[in-house]
């Protein structure tokens, strides 16, 4: 799957689940959950014990699915995560060695920004997204919303406070897609492998990203 082919699955789908867990076997229990339910990407944080094991044993046994790195936050975790198979790679902040030598590798990076200033830095040294992030704490959708006329053709993910109850309103506000972390796997359902709930949780989210571009498109 090239750089093409990853970013615009990114798009279509519109989600990406951020996979936060405390053990790799939950991890790769919350990957597979999302997956079967639609869903098939997966940002696995670089917090979670074993992380870059469970990218490279993801890349063994699913390699159609779009597993990336996340909370990358220095040059040896982005050349370790590439390594192992991740499709992409983010941060949770403005790191522009870690966004050239992605653009370098030609694969899909998206740093987390929060102000114009990072936002334009980001998308002039060539990133795939950016991820505004946490873009609830300068109001969530309004923000978006706000970003979009100065930046029309900036592709925007969404992420930081993104729940069931605003995930439309992202959309219906300009961004490209949701980062969406316990709201989607959650620590909870994970730790009971509760795969009903996991595929519960991933319908809505999915149903509100429809909903919102239909009536974007309407």
């Amino acid at each position: 799957m090239n750089k093409e082919q990853v970013r615009a699955c990114i798009e279509e789908i519109g989600i990406v689940p951020a996979v936060r867990v405390s053990s790799t076997e939950d991890a790769l229990f919350a990957v597979n959950a999302v997956a079967d339910s639609g869903i098939p990407i997966a940002e696995i944080t670089m917090t979670t014990p074993g992380a870059i094991q469970v990218i490279a044993e993801l890349a063994r046994t699913r390699p159609e699915l779009i597993v990336g790195a996340g909370t990358v936050v220095d040059m040896e975790a982005a050349r370790r995560c590439l390594g192992a198979g991740a499709k992409f790679l983010s941060s949770p902040g403005l790191d522009m060695e870690i966004v050239e030598f992605a653009v370098k590798q030609n694969v899909v990076v998206f740093p987390g920004a929060l102000t114009p200033s990072e936002i334009l830095a980001a998308w002039k040294a060539g990133s795939t997204f950016v991820k505004v992030f946490p873009c609830s704490l300068l109001g969530g959708p309004s923000y978006i919303r706000a970003l979009r006329s100065p930046f029309p053709n900036i592709r925007l993910i969404a992420s930081g406070g993104v729940i069931q109850g605003n995930a439309a309103d992202f959309i219906l506000a300009g961004a490209a897609a949701l980062g969406v972390g316990r709201d989607l796997v959650s620590p909870e359902a994970v730790r009971r492998r509760e795969l009903d709930w996991i595929g519960e949780l991933a319908g809505r989210f999915l149903k509100s990203v429809k909903h919102a571009r239909a009536q974007m498109a309407g």
